[in-house]
């Protein structure tokens, strides 16, 4: 009896620590674990309005940004939870140090001497229904070309005025 306490205790326990990432939203990026046992859930009745404030630039170069690989956490955290995407209205505004991830290959590749990691995670959060933008204040502080940027983010005047924007819209303001 004792032994077999002990197997059922082990199955558990490898169980919990041995889930691998899933990502039904946002292929490739934000992997999530399923939480049966979840109390609190998404509600999947809910139109979910969400704008999302992105300023950090990426600790390295070559790393791919938190903030973004987050906002595709986000979107697989609600699909999993049941909400269908077209009830999912998420806008990404970058501005400050994570302007530099808006560029292209080509433009990235020349300021770092390394490929842009953002490329495909901008592409996925696309195909996912996300709005991308950037601000339109900061490309011109930061000297990026508008016109070197990857093809999934838009201009927007500024930060500022598309946060307020979105938040008198009734979206809920999240910052990355």
């Amino acid at each position: 009896m004792k032994k077999l306490i002990l197997l059922i205790i082990s199955l558990i326990c490898s169980y919990s620590y041995s889930q691998t990432r899933i990502f039904p939203a946002v292929k490739y990026y934000g992997g999530i674990f399923e939480i049966p046992y979840a109390e609190e859930k998404p509600d999947p009745s809910l139109d979910y309005n969400m704008v999302v404030e992105v300023e950090k630039e990426s600790e390295k170069p070559d790393s791919l940004s938190w903030a973004l690989n987050n906002v595709a956490r986000l979107m697989n955290l609600h699909a999993m939870g049941g909400v269908p995407k077209e009830k999912m209205h998420v806008v990404i505004v970058l501005h400050g140090g994570a302007t530099y991830n808006v560029m292209n290959d080509e433009y990235y590749f020349k300021k770092y001497k390394v490929h842009n990691p953002n490329i495909q995670l901008f592409k996925e959060l696309a195909t996912a229904g996300v709005k991308i933008l950037v601000c339109g204040q900061s490309l011109i502080n930061r000297k990026v070309d508008r016109t070197k940027m990857v093809p999934e983010v838009k201009v927007a005047t500024s930060m500022l005025t598309t946060l307020t924007t979105y938040q008198l819209k009734g979206y809920a303001l999240l910052k990355f």
